[in-house]
């Protein structure tokens, strides 16, 4: 790929536009990277009966492609200062090889290196440089033949290999397709054709090159094919006539090939009016022109991407970072220092990559506290789990042997109670939440770069901080549930915001009496004073009424095992109905719930998040930096802790190598005005 020449500025009609090429693609191969810049080259594909390495040899005008190679990149240099002719191989640098047939050897040698002796293919291909006074400046990639059938030891898969190598060739925009076809074969059968035609179905940067032509039947000829009659390519076709097998046996020089190929189209009857437009010479001169062309049309497209490469390896060498060589000490105080106040930052929302699209930090723990928690408390209902028969029963138990006169604070200091340690789950669930959120944000701050590069102080970070937040669980953790069990201990029935017994009963009577049908004189329409509604009497004279505690219990009684006085059964339940008292004594307890227990919630959506942040969140970011020095500042640790991973170094060195491919780059096609 090198011309003898550079530090110069390159006129667009100039050829050494090539050798810049060439140049460009000797930058990335020498220092053994992948080259992401799409570079204009010539690839050469047809089958491996096409004639393709004869082609490529009559080009240069020596014999030294071994038959059935792998990819070979061949550089023609057209170069007056050299009376001789010499062939370098890149993988060779400075070694020159004047004996062609030592070329072919090296070539042999190389590919059996790349893919052993049992004809396998390999996608790396093999650099030669060709310096000759007597050819054109060209860069060809001369591909493998395509084949059907395995031939010796090769793969059973080995046309689909060779196929798809050939694809990632020739799909690339800036290639130009040299499909050789046979012309004694039917042109619609022709294999790198229908390839090429795959890639680019236009035809607009693929040149047909028709090889033997002079193996021709008596009364054929391809003038059909190079009018663009038959299968149209915008480059058009170059009908060539190669050495034949024999030929190549008797090693016949290139040279008097080159004179027969001259005499046959200046002789022939079909071709000798255009014998100019005929034949290896002027398939060079075109290949020359249009690759020339094709590099000036592509020339600011390849500035832009060589610049756009360089910008992006080099802002990922800059995040990797130079190997930290020094004071392990100090460089693993200043990362937890960083660390540290990271972590304040985000807890307090002064971060710099604050999201505009989701919550984070400090302000997903409120969303826990203001959201999640505190309408976890207001769900808590207390009578979805005790019931008005449930009251009714834990009234009179509380109200023992005498039945009670009034409504007992007994019964509603037990229910609130009880009530009130139901909220110790979504308490403590809280807690649970905070901790995933902070664990949540250790994550995040440990996929930073810095980590990447040392997987061994990752991970020390990691353990030693998920086990100071599991430490100060345990005082959150029994903070929140002596909150708990202090409001479940004392009920102070002298809150200001209680709903006291009077006016809970006052309220009680109110409803029932709104609820009751008003009785109305018929003459004079207004409502008549209330009635107390008579009970029945029985046999004997005296009231009855099955309703209250025990109805159930007698009404199923009859009067002479009423009068034996049975002992009661070993359980004695209430029965379905209320009287009237009980449904009013048991409205009243309820309205003394419900105040009492909103009161209770109510501080409980206060002090919860508040106990939470004083030994959880504030906690740890307040002794963040204190942990992990006395965790993580040992001497005997930190070489260990800063050891790069393999990934890093390796990554690291690659992108160096780009930098420095890149940038050598870019030097060069500056030269172009």
């Amino acid at each position: 790929m090198a011309s003898p020449t550079s530090g110069y500025s390159i006129n667009v009609n100039d050829p050494s536009l090539i050798s810049l090429v060439n140049k460009l693609q000797d930058v990335f191969s020498t220092v053994g990277v992948q080259n992401p810049i799409d570079l204009p080259q010539i690839a050469v594909v047809g089958s491996q009966s096409s004639g393709k390495s004869s082609v490529l040899e009559n080009i240069v005008g020596r014999d030294f492609l071994p038959r059935g190679s792998g990819i070979t990149k061949l550089q023609t240099t057209d170069s007056e200062s050299n009376v001789d002719e010499y062939g370098e191989f890149l993988h060779l640098p400075g070694e020159k090889f004047h004996d062609f047939n030592k070329i072919r050897d090296e070539i042999v040698r190389e590919t059996e290196t790349k893919v052993g002796k049992n004809a396998g293919i390999s996608p790396s291909p093999i650099n030669l440089r060709i310096y000759s006074p007597n050819v054109l400046t060209l860069t060809l990639v001369d591909l493998p033949g395509l084949t059907k059938v395995p031939v010796g030891d090769q793969p059973k898969d080995i046309e689909r290999q060779i196929r798809d190598m050939v694809l990632k060739y020739i799909s690339k925009p800036n290639a130009i397709i040299l499909a050789v076809t046979s012309a004694n074969q039917d042109l619609a059968n022709s294999d790198g054709l229908k390839l090429a035609r795959e890639v680019d179905p236009e035809g607009q940067r693929t040149i047909g090159v028709l090889s033997k032509v002079d193996l021709m039947d008596d009364g054929t000829d391809v003038v059909d094919i190079l009018a663009g009659r038959i299968i149209p390519l915008r480059l058009g076709y170059v009908p060539v006539v190669n050495r034949g097998q024999r030929d190549i046996e008797n090693k016949k020089p290139i040279a008097a090939a080159l004179e027969n190929e001259k005499n046959f189209f200046e002789n022939h009857k079909a071709y000798r009016n255009k014998a100019s437009y005929c034949g290896t010479p002027y398939l060079a001169r075109k290949l020359n022109l249009i690759l020339m062309m094709h590099i000036k049309q592509t020339l600011p497209d390849i500035k832009a991407r060589i610049n756009a490469s360089l910008q992006k390896y080099s802002s990922e060498l800059s995040q990797l970072g130079d190997s930290m060589l020094g004071n392990s000490a100090n460089i693993i105080l200043n990362i937890i220092t960083e660390f540290s106040n990271e972590y304040r930052t985000v807890l307090e929302g002064n971060n710099q990559e604050l999201s505009s699209i989701e919550l984070s930090g400090g302000a997903r723990i409120s969303f826990v506290f203001h959201e999640l928690y505190s309408n976890g408390i207001k769900a808590v209902d207390p009578f979805d789990i005790v019931k008005d028969i449930d009251i009714r029963t834990i009234l009179y138990n509380s109200s023992g042997s005498s039945p009670a006169l009034f409504v007992g604070t007994t019964a509603f200091e037990l229910i609130v109670k009880q009530q009130i340690k139901r909220l110790e789950e979504p308490s403590l669930k809280c807690i649970s939440l905070v901790y995933d959120e902070l664990v949540r944000i250790l994550s995040q701050l440990l996929t930073k770069q810095l980590f990447r590069r040392y997987p061994m102080l990752k991970e020390k970070f990691h353990a030693v901080v998920i086990a100071f937040f599991k430490k100060c669980m345990e005082p959150t953790n029994k903070l929140v549930k002596d909150l708990i069990y202090m409001e479940a201990t004392y009920v102070n029935t002298g809150h200001p915001d209680f709903l006291n017994g009077h006016r809970a009963m006052t309220l009680v009577n109110e409803r029932q009496q709104a609820s009751k049908p008003t009785q109305v004189d018929p003459k004079t329409g207004k409502p008549l004073p209330g009635r107390a509604q008579s009970p029945s009497l029985d046999t004997t004279g005296e009231a009855t009424n099955n309703s209250g505690f025990f109805g159930s219990f007698w009404a199923s009684k009859n009067k002479k095992k009423m009068a034996l006085m049975e002992a009661p059964p070993p359980t004695l339940k209430a029965s379905a109905s209320l009287s009237e008292r009980e449904a009013t004594e048991v409205e009243v307890i309820k309205l003394l719930i419900t105040s009492y227990f909103n009161i209770v919630k109510r501080t409980m959506i206060d002090m919860v998040p508040k106990a939470v942040m004083y030994t959880l969140v504030q906690f740890t970011k307040d002794e963040m930096q204190r942990e992990l020095l006395e965790n993580m500042y040992r001497n005997n640790e930190l070489d260990d802790l800063l050891k790069e991973s393999d990934y890093t170094t390796r990554r690291r060195k690659e992108c160096q190598q780009m930098v420095e491919s890149l940038g050598r780059a870019s030097e060069i096609v500056s030269q172009v005005q």
